[in-house]
């Protein structure tokens, strides 16, 4: 069992407000280092003329990857439009590194056309993700390529307009479903998804952005002090999800729905078109 511990950082902007990339190769743990290296080796090997460059983002770049518990998430730029590309090794790669290596909860592929990337007027997470959490381990880095970023409601905008689809397609998943792996994947998937919304309710007041789960629980619970148990059990939830379905499906029911009504309202406010993808 996972503890919640005070891990984590905000993001650090710079004098005009956009949020600086505090990943580094040289922050990364060497225990990770082998598992890296056989990503990269994969995404070389099936990808081969296809792969333009490969980057890991999340909690590891940023040395504050734990032991078995922090994922390692991974992104591929390609050189071609990926449903032109076979993309069928994937889920067994994946599960075979898994297997390998215990360093890490869980490995993820992820494959994105470049010229998707780097041509954006709008915002998009993606490049959002390479430039501001992230670390090129192969290929031409392209984080100079992509805009600024600020912590505002075109980053919070991306929590919460789809908050409620997501909370509905976890339900859909969870209802009838025995398989242990499926329920633990769901539950640790929309818990995130729900902290990290908590956060984008008050992104316009506090000017502020993380990923990391705690630091986004606090600071929700600043604002939101009668929420703050439902909140601590989301980031506990994220850390050590349940197998049970009914405790996950009453929870989103309760705390969900109420995350649903606070997003709608500030969707008013601040997108009330409800556009997927708000201009920068």
């Amino acid at each position: 069992m996972t503890y919640i511990k005070n891990i984590g950082r905000f993001c650090s902007a710079n004098e005009n407000g956009f949020i600086m990339n505090d990943s580094n190769l040289e922050k990364v743990n060497p225990e990770f280092y082998k598992v890296i290296e056989e990503v990269v080796d994969n995404y070389q090997k099936y990808l081969g003329s296809d792969l333009h460059s490969v980057y890991v983002r999340g909690s590891v770049p940023r040395g504050l990857g734990i032991y078995s518990v922090s994922d390692l998430d991974t992104i591929a730029l390609t050189n071609r439009e990926t449903n032109e590309i076979d993309l069928e090794w994937v889920d067994k790669a994946e599960k075979e590194l898994n297997r390998k290596y215990d360093c890490i909860n869980g490995v993820e592929f992820s494959f994105y056309y470049i010229e998707d990337i780097i041509e954006t007027i709008t915002f998009s997470i993606i490049p959002f993700m390479i430039k501001t959490h992230s670390v090129c381990v192969y290929g031409e880095d392209v984080r100079g390529q992509l805009p600024n970023y600020k912590a505002d409601k075109t980053l919070g905008n991306q929590h919460l307009v789809t908050l409620k689809n997501q909370i509905q397609q976890a339900k859909e998943d969870l209802a009838g479903n025995d398989d242990k792996e499926d329920i633990l994947d769901c539950c640790a998937w929309i818990m995130k998804i729900i902290v990290r919304a908590g956060l984008a309710l008050v992104i316009e007041k506090e000017k502020k952005y993380t990923r990391d789960l705690y630091p986004a629980y606090k600071i929700f619970s600043k604002y939101y002090p009668e929420k703050e148990c439902e909140m601590k059990q989301a980031v506990y939830s994220a850390i050590n999800p349940t197998e049970n379905r009914n405790e996950i499906i009453l929870f989103l029911e309760d705390m969900g729905t109420w995350m649903i009504n606070e997003a709608d309202k500030w969707l008013q406010v601040h997108n009330p078109q409800k556009v997927s993808n708000m201009e920068m």
